[in-house]
């Protein structure tokens, strides 16, 4: 089956760095176009970052553009998620997520990571 595992995740200070990994396996990862979200506590997700199959397109939400920045390594079938200059903001649950080449929605989904961030 389809399993997306995030790692990276911890306690970061303001204005530091992380970096976040998702492994992929169960599917045809070179072919899937592949997401970062967010969660913070009591709010709803929110889209962080999204890269296409072919890592020639991306895009970011407008609260992290600038900062993060995300990226793909076909052979290994991972997605990285290089987030900077944090602020208290970030902190969330981060999950990734994949979608299928001609799927209009992403269909798998990782269990998280958590990012807290503090000054």
């Amino acid at each position: 089956q389809v399993q997306l595992v995030e790692s990276g995740g911890g306690l970061a200070q303001t204005g530091g760095s992380l970096r976040l990994s998702c492994a992929a396996s169960g599917l045809t990862f070179r072919s899937s176009d592949m997401g970062w979200f967010r969660q913070a506590p009591g709010k709803g997700r929110e889209f962080v970052a999204t890269i296409s199959w072919s890592s020639v397109d991306t895009s970011y939400g407008s609260s992290v553009k600038g900062r993060f920045t995300i990226s793909r390594d076909n052979a290994k079938n991972t997605v990285y998620l290089q987030m900077n200059s944090l602020k208290a903001e970030d902190t969330a649950v981060y999950y990734c997520a994949a979608r299928p080449i001609r799927s209009i929605k992403y269909e798998y989904w990782g269990q998280g990571t958590q990012v807290t961030v503090s000054s």
